[in-house]
């Protein structure tokens, strides 16, 4: 499997099985549930394996300069985006970080929850109590980088100056991951749009400029005097006008995935002019119109 487009047609079960035949010799393998690759630099990657979609990929669609890609079934860019990172990173760089593929991240993070309930059991290898941060690559667009409840300010500096940008988001695997090994952790874009509808796409020079980040930061990690980025909860009760997740506070919870999705395609302003002048069942409106 060399090629993006060899990520995007199996289903979780084909894709699972094919990682754990490719890492076979060097990784943990809990079917159904995660796949742990041993490493040499402490760094944790992280994807997952499932999408959305109801059928697995069929026909992809390409731009002329075959730099887009889109499929009438839903293209799963969410997270095999994020799955061909990884194995791009471990194979691009010099000395190799740590890999956790999971699965059913998009019905509540199962996979997470299974490897985070091993480490704190114990079952899992010692090295990754000496990890020095966690990447995912499980977020739309190009710049993105989402910190969840993780408030360490220097990591956060350090991301933001491999050019990335701080967003907010409402959940993925590091939410569960990152308490559970007390490592600092961010979620950052891999190069997919419109994520969870048939119009989404990937735009493949964007996800290929965050692998070269992502080798860049293993690179400055494998040093040692790289310093170790801690888990620091984040106190929402000092965040002004946003509640958890970096929501408004006044936003109910039903509508918060809702406010997610639309975040692809407006801003925080934009939708909080929006609930303004209609109240909160726009965003169902617009997220059926989008």
């Amino acid at each position: 499997m060399t090629h993006l487009e060899d990520f995007l047609k199996p289903t979780q079960n084909r894709m699972f099985q094919s990682l754990c035949k490719m890492y076979r010799n060097h990784a943990v393998c809990a079917k159904g549930k995660f796949l742990l690759v041993h490493g040499e630099v402490p760094v944790l990657l992280v994807a997952h394996l499932d999408t959305v979609h109801e059928s697995p990929v069929r026909t992809i669609c390409t731009s002329q300069q075959g730099n887009i890609l889109m499929s009438p079934q839903g293209i799963g860019g969410d997270d095999r985006c994020g799955v061909y990172a990884l194995v791009n990173a471990y194979g691009m760089a010099e000395k190799k970080p740590w890999l956790l593929f999971t699965c059913d991240e998009e019905i509540g993070g199962v996979g997470a929850r299974f490897f985070a309930a091993e480490y704190e059991k114990g079952t899992l290898p010692e090295g990754l109590s000496s990890l020095k941060l966690i990447l995912e690559l499980d977020r739309k667009g190009s710049h993105d980088a989402v910190y969840y409840d993780c408030a360490n300010k220097e990591f956060e500096a350090y991301i933001t100056g491999k050019g990335f940008q701080t967003a907010f988001g409402s959940f993925s695997d590091i939410s569960i991951i990152a308490p559970a090994l007390d490592v600092a952790a961010v979620n950052l874009s891999s190069g997919y749009y419109n994520a969870h509808t048939l119009h989404e796409y990937i735009h493949r020079r964007h996800l290929d400029a965050t692998i070269r980040k992502v080798v860049e930061i293993i690179g400055d990690a494998a040093g040692d005097d790289f310093p170790r980025y801690d888990y620091i909860e984040k106190v929402w009760e000092d965040s002004g006008s946003y509640g958890h997740f970096g929501f408004p506070k006044n936003l109910p919870e039903k509508y918060m995935d809702a406010y997610d999705a639309l975040l692809d395609y407006f801003s925080f302003g934009e939708l909080e002019s929006y609930r303004k002048t209609y109240g909160n069942a726009i965003l169902n409106e617009l997220c059926g119109a989008y």
